[in-house]
């Protein structure tokens, strides 16, 4: 049997991590060979540890035979000690009547936090991975605290946002799921992110031609799928969870699989004329296990173009709302 690897995941109780840890623990993200140890963190108050300390009786309950061990702790440097993979699910929500500005700035102060800790005691081939808003800003301010793990072990999530492009374009071309293949996310997790439908295929061919509605695809299917979130708390009262947890699975499973190609929000380094500081949205291929490389040799049209300059001017205003925490 395989060597067991150390998972840390904040926000272990919240709802995210509930739909999580059950596939991490069942061999869902890491393979069913990978044996794990849950690294569970949460906030230090009694409510959050008391719901913890529930999550961790279930998965004992499951008797998962890739389980070899659970850490439960408000102290992340407890949590992430020894840390393979560091899943940062918890991020402070945005409030009531709370300007964009501040909510990046208050999260800001906690993943400078996190990510200082990680780099002193994380393992030394640790990867961490963000899903908390706002995502791609929350990830750069964490690398940008790390003095020994490099800036492509940080990466951030838009495999919802592919996900949910997917599922739309499938449905609208009355399709399996499966057909669909390379719809890749630029820019970041938010409205402004821009799935390329036009590299996409549908059944091998382009899918803008399958689908015959160029108005659609410009309009209602951004639209559609900048603002499915926003949707879903609508009608469900709560933000997507389930759907998150699983994209997750998806991205880590991505980053440990040579050859999968899969969008990934990384530090640009300037592609498709992203700012090269700020971590933006990227087709990229895995090579090696928690190893890729960003793919730039999609050809954008003009349309594209604008869509990609709207996204990175809001990666760059974000930046700028907290360059004092990233010096």
């Amino acid at each position: 049997m395989k060597t067991p690897i150390r998972v840390a995941v904040t926000g272990a109780a919240g709802q995210i991590g509930y739909s999580l840890l059950f596939r991490i623990a069942s061999g869902a993200m890491f393979g069913p060979d990978q044996p794990v140890i849950l690294q569970l963190i949460e906030v230090p108050f009694e409510k959050a540890l008391k719901a913890l300390e529930g999550v961790a009786m279930e998965l004992d309950d499951c008797a998962f035979p890739l389980l070899k061990g659970m850490v439960l702790t408000s102290d992340p440097k407890v949590g992430f000690k020894d840390a393979n993979w560091a899943l940062l699910v918890g991020a402070k929500p945005r409030g009531p009547g709370m300007e964009r500005a501040d909510l990046l700035k208050d999260n800001g102060k906690i993943f400078t936090a996190m990510g200082e800790i990680i780099d002193t005691v994380a393992a030394d081939d640790a990867r961490v991975a963000v899903v908390g808003n706002p995502a791609n800003t929350n990830c750069m301010i964490a690398a940008s605290k790390a003095k020994r793990l490099p800036p492509e072990r940080f990466t951030a999530m838009v495999r919802l946002d592919q996900n949910r492009a997917q599922a739309q374009l499938a449905k609208k071309a009355g399709t399996d799921l499966t057909a669909v293949k390379d719809i890749y996310i630029y820019g970041n997790h938010s409205p402004s992110m821009f799935p390329a439908f036009a590299h996409a295929t549908i059944g091998g061919r382009p899918a803008a031609e399958v689908i015959g509605d160029d108005a659609w695809l410009r309009d209602g299917f951004l639209s559609t799928v900048g603002k499915r979130g926003a949707a879903i708390i609508a009608a469900r009262g709560l933000s997507s969870a389930a759907s998150a947890a699983n994209a997750l699975v998806d991205h880590v499973r991505s980053l440990v699989t040579p050859g999968a190609v899969h969008s990934v929000a990384v530090k640009s380094n300037g592609a498709y004329g992203f700012d090269p500081a700020v971590w933006a949205g990227l087709p990229v291929r895995t090579t090696t296990p928690g190893s890729y490389e960003i793919l730039t040799g999609y050809a954008m049209d003009d349309f594209a173009k604008s869509k990609l300059a709207a996204t990175n001017r809001e990666l760059v205003e974000e930046r700028s709302f907290v360059a004092e925490l990233i010096g």
